[in-house]
């Protein structure tokens, strides 16, 4: 059976591929090639692939890109707050300065 590869390794080439790879020999290079299993690759799938929990690499990009975005915006949002309550306290401590209990009476000069 002829594969997109080349034919399956015969002999002592079939342990040519590392980690359960499968091996092929391409008759017109006279080399041999691997198909790595899904955790693994290089030429004899000799690298561990760490699994990704993400499709694409953009994904992971897009969603570490949202997540500072919404970091920024909450900043953006406690600076807003701290400075209206700032300004409220303000204007409460003003209003509290300039009013005087009516039970006091302004001294003569």
């Amino acid at each position: 059976m002829m594969a997109d590869h080349g034919d399956p390794c015969d002999g002592e080439d079939v342990t040519y591929c590392m980690n359960g790879g499968t091996c092929y020999r391409i008759p017109s290079m006279n080399t041999l090639s691997c198909v790595c299993n899904e955790d693994y690759k290089g030429s004899r799938c000799e690298q561990f692939q760490l699994p990704s929990r993400f499709g694409k690499v953009g994904e992971a990009g897009v969603i570490a890109a949202l997540v500072v975005v919404a970091l920024l915006i909450l900043m953006v949002l406690a600076v807003v707050i701290y400075y209206i309550r700032r300004a409220l306290k303000a204007k409460q401590q003003s209003q509290q300065n300039n009013q005087q209990p009516y039970w006091r009476v302004k001294p003569r000069v």
